[in-house]
């Protein structure tokens, strides 16, 4: 609902195209008597004065906390969305958790639903307790920005001005994120590399493959090596650059791009795998790894975990199955612990030292972690 309603008031503003909240929400809504939860992860083109935004409105919802970490892997920068009726909720808490691990550099906090609370001190309460948590695990929360408003009412006026009470808040919203959030750094001279988010055929064309360039550059006519899910690996040439619908001759990191891949056929790349220039990355299957084991209040398990444990990783864009071997002198992995693993995949993946990932167990993020060594 905030992207449906930073859409609307920008478009007033002569800055950007709405997007109604319907296609922000491709891929389908949770729905009961209470709520509209956006469940897909979706990316969303607009401008504000001074900067130019690819914003990724990913889902909060408990049950899809696995596309909010494939989503967050591709951030410079965060807006966590509170309900101020509610306050902070366990899954704010992971949001907040899996940010940091995966090095989202800067978040500024939207407390929405404002208009259903009438209590300044309960409000006052629910800022001091975000403060709380957003220190707790590395961010300056005393000084992080803390925005009141109400997403939906914004969405409904949509007027875009500056004395508006609805649209206000949207509007010092996102003067905010253009102030605080730094602008990022790229690894323009390293080589290309974008992990896969999806793909799609267009009809008399061919497959496009989308995607945020993680480094490097990339230019029409090039040839990328398709990496991962196998030990092989195929080289294809990339066709096409598009970006929102805008033909580019040439793309670098930071930017999402779909891009076309001659003699390549649907079902061929998929999400997990990673373009890459050739030769510059291999799959693997084992890895050692250093990881934080989360405690129970943190979201994560309440009991230990013992070598032949088999979580869910989430690397890039990529989930996969992996088996835990902890050191011969570490008879157990306690929630609150950093632990030192060694992992095996069940499918290669392409990996570096260096790589941050997250795990799962059933709805729970039980760790977070950073590739240290590659064994094959």
């Amino acid at each position: 609902m905030l992207t449906a309603a930073i859409t609307r008031v920008l478009a007033a503003r002569g800055l950007t195209e709405e997007k109604a909240y319907a296609d922000i929400a491709k891929g389908g809504v949770v729905r009961d008597a209470l709520r509209i939860v956006t469940v897909p992860a979706s990316h969303i083109e607009y401008e504000t004065e001074t900067r130019h935004y690819s914003h990724i409105d990913c889902p909060g919802h408990v049950d899809y906390i696995k596309n909010m970490i494939t989503g967050a892997a591709q951030m410079d920068g965060a807006i966590l969305v509170v309900d101020a009726t509610h306050g902070p909720m366990l899954q704010t808490r992971e949001h907040i958790i899996l940010a940091r691990q995966i090095d989202v550099p800067a978040i500024v906090v939207f407390l929405n639903k404002v208009e259903l609370v009438d209590d300044e001190e309960l409000l006052e309460l629910v800022e001091l307790e975000l403060s709380e948590l957003l220190s707790q695990y590395g961010y300056p929360g005393d000084d992080v920005p803390m925005i009141r408003g109400s997403a939906l009412l914004a969405r409904d006026c949509g007027c875009g001005k500056d004395d508006c009470p609805y649209c206000r808040p949207i509007i010092e919203l996102m003067k905010t994120v253009d102030s605080y959030i730094p602008l990022p750094q790229r690894d323009i001279d390293k080589p290309f590399l974008m992990p896969v988010d999806e793909e799609y055929s267009i009809k008399g064309r061919g497959v496009v493959v989308a995607g945020k360039i993680e480094r490097g550059v990339i230019s029409v006519g090039d040839s990328v090596e398709i990496v991962g899910l196998s030990d092989r690996s195929r080289t294809v040439v990339v066709t096409s650059i598009e970006m929102f619908g805008k033909y580019m001759k040439q793309a670098q990191a930071g930017d999402d791009v779909g891009c076309l891949l001659r003699g390549v056929e649907l079902g061929e790349v998929q999400r997990g795998h990673v373009l890459a220039e050739p030769g510059s990355i291999k799959a693997h299957s084992r890895c050692k790894a250093e990881v934080y084991v989360l405690t129970k209040e943190e979201g994560g398990r309440h009991k230990p975990f013992f070598t032949g444990y088999r979580p869910q990783l989430y690397i890039r864009t990529m989930d996969v199955t992996g088996q835990i071997k902890l050191q011969e002198d570490q008879a157990m992995a306690m929630p609150g612990d950093n632990v030192e693993m060694e992992i095996e995949l069940h499918r290669p993946v392409a990996l570096g030292r260096g790589l941050r990932f997250a795990f799962r167990d059933g709805r729970r993020t039980v760790g977070a972690g950073v590739i240290t060594e590659i064994i094959e």
